[in-house]
């Protein structure tokens, strides 16, 4: 599959809004309010005002996207401030096992080098039964659990990057 990693632009607010949705579909059975959980999923783009949105796009539409945070901006309490972070890694399901999820998770790497950090965050759920492994094999650890989300156990993972 040939895709492109690229900036977010107004013009993809639906489709990255659809993409979230259609990611996390799968797990509506595992979260106790699906119904209030989508509603906060299926407005991603909405977190542009907070970080950087990167998608992958394809000829026929986009077919994932995540969100960077850098260090310093606001982000949930859960995280230190300090730390840049990546939010909502998504991948519609008929691009998964592409590599469309390592190249966005590289790209907000890339970015916490260009702004000089020491270390990487994000959070994460082993309900994410294709997410976390990945994670895992690029480098990041557990590092502490975070509140359940809807009744979803999260935690914590870090990656230390070098300068």
């Amino acid at each position: 599959m040939r895709y492109c990693i690229r900036e977010f632009t107004e013009a993809d607010t639906e489709s990255v809004n659809a993409v979230a949705l259609a990611a996390f579909a799968q797990y509506s059975g595992a979260y106790t309010d699906w119904s209030a959980f989508s509603k906060n999923i299926s407005s991603m783009a909405s977190l542009a005002k907070d970080g950087e949105i990167i998608v992958a796009d394809t000829e026929r539409g986009i077919i994932g996207a995540v969100v960077y945070i850098g260090p310093h901006q606001p982000k949930s309490a859960i995280f230190d401030t300090s730390w840049p972070i990546m939010r909502m890694l998504v991948v519609t399901p008929s691009a998964r096992g592409c590599g469309v999820g390592r190249a966005l998770a590289e790209a907000c790497i890339a970015r916490a080098r260009r702004d000089h950090a020491p270390l990487f965050a994000l959070h994460t759920s082993s309900i994410m039964q294709v997410a976390l492994p990945m994670y895992e094999h690029m480098g990041f650890t557990f590092l502490r659990a975070a509140p359940a989300i809807f009744g979803v156990a999260y935690g914590i993972y870090v990656k230390p990057l070098s300068p």
